[in-house]
């Protein structure tokens, strides 16, 4: 009889958990992700690659319609709009992912810290996420832009400030319930050092709320960018972002409606299916049952 290689029979059942994984998302959540994965996807390769052309050569009259030369239509200047709505949409997902990503990484520090440590450091960590939970966001956002010049970098930090307060209230409150737990105290008690604790038992644990809460930032992320860009703390020109497209598509609605409602549209459904993931991942790693209801 032939064995079976160990690798084959490994890769098969990888295979296998991936498929009945993908299959126990719910339908709505497997649109989101392909509607999402199509968009990331396009927005990639037509980066890359070039394929719809300059983001700043001019192909016609201004405000002009669909054609060849320009799917989606000319702007004011006579630009292609399809090459700068990739270019928008590209700008808006690196400047999002990269802040939340930092916000992610200083959340999950301070909330550890906060919910494992408590005391005068629990009392520090949260009245510094007090005082910028106090902020409206876009205030905090227009402050911040205020203070650093408007740009990519004031963009990412405004972002990061917004979403760092929600994040580590959750990921403190995860970090206190993991704690508890009988293999956390029994490590305590053996002498473990507390950053292996932090690595082995408690961020494995809390990594389900830790991609929640990412999931919910990124959609905060986005909409906090296009706020910005719109007006006029964000991206600037010559880049392009989905809030500048919106901005300046604004001011030409009546002679060319596709400059705002194009990014318009492509900006609501990032948002809409990135809180649909959400919400999936939710379901996923907190059970109703395990939900606090208050």
């Amino acid at each position: 009889m032939t064995a079976v290689p160990t690798a084959a029979i490994r890769m098969r059942a990888a295979v296998t958990t991936s498929r009945r994984g993908w299959r126990s998302i719910d339908p709505l959540s497997r649109a989101a992700v392909i509607v999402l994965a199509v968009i990331v996807l396009v927005t990639i390769v037509a980066t890359l690659t070039g394929l719809t052309g300059s983001t700043s050569a001019t192909v016609g009259g201004r405000f002009e319609g669909p054609s060849l030369a320009a799917p989606l239509g000319t702007d004011n200047l006579g630009r292609s709009l399809l090459p700068r709505l990739f270019q928008g949409i590209a700008t808006t997902l690196v400047v999002s992912l990269v802040a939340v990503a930092c916000a992610a990484v200083i959340s999950v520090v301070l909330g550890m810290i906060a919910g494992y440590v408590g005391g005068a450091a629990n009392e520090a960590v949260m009245r510094v996420v007090d005082v910028l939970y106090s902020f409206p966001a876009l205030v905090l956002a227009i402050l911040v832009s205020a203070l650093i010049g408007p740009g990519r970098t004031a963009a990412t930090i405004s972002i990061v400030a917004i979403t760092i307060p929600l994040m580590t209230r959750v990921v403190r409150l995860a970090t206190r319930a993991v704690s508890e737990r009988d293999f956390v105290i029994s490590a305590r008690i053996s002498g473990v050092s507390t950053p292996r604790i932090f690595v082995r038992r408690l961020l494995p644990n809390i990594s389900g709320t830790v991609a929640v809460q990412a999931s919910y930032a990124l959609s905060v992320a986005i909409l906090v960018e296009g706020g910005l860009s719109f007006l006029g703390f964000g991206v600037q020109v010559p880049e392009a972002s989905l809030g500048l497209l919106i901005q300046q598509g604004m001011l030409y609605m009546t002679l060319a409606p596709q400059l705002l409602v194009v990014p318009g549209v492509v900006l609501v459904v990032s948002i809409l299916c990135i809180n649909i993931i959400g919400d999936g991942l939710r379901d996923r790693f907190e059970p109703r049952e395990t939900r606090s209801l208050t």
